[in-house]
């Protein structure tokens, strides 16, 4: 399975050998709120998100790899200024590409770029 945005925090809390309570104060909130970002019922705040990882010692844009989100605003934004990302991302929901597949197609481009 991969890894959430929550378990990679409870992971590097737990390095730290922090409780939940003691991470909890150091990041100015309340355990439960940390608690449930861990399970991945809620997703911290970019300001919280960034105390997170001063707190552990990680780098934002690290943390932010372990965010399955789909950047739904970045996605609205690209298909209205080039249409033609609409229909791609129609036809990959139509067609059930896997996010394998995707990831995949990604890859390669990424390597052929590299050349």
């Amino acid at each position: 399975m991969t890894q959430t945005l929550g378990s990679r925090i409870r992971e590097l809390r737990e390095l730290k050998d922090l409780s939940l309570r003691e991470f909890a104060k150091k990041l100015a909130t309340s355990a439960a709120h940390v608690s449930d970002i861990e399970l991945g019922r809620r997703f911290p705040s970019e300001e919280l998100l960034g105390r997170i990882a001063k707190t552990l010692g990680a780098g934002v844009e690290d943390l932010r790899k372990y965010d399955y989100r789909a950047p739904v605003e970045d996605i609205k934004r690209i298909s209205e200024s080039n249409p033609e990302y609409g229909f791609a991302f129609r036809r990959m929901v139509e067609t059930k590409v896997t996010p394998a597949e995707i990831l995949a197609m990604i890859e390669k481009k990424r390597k052929g770029t590299e050349k």
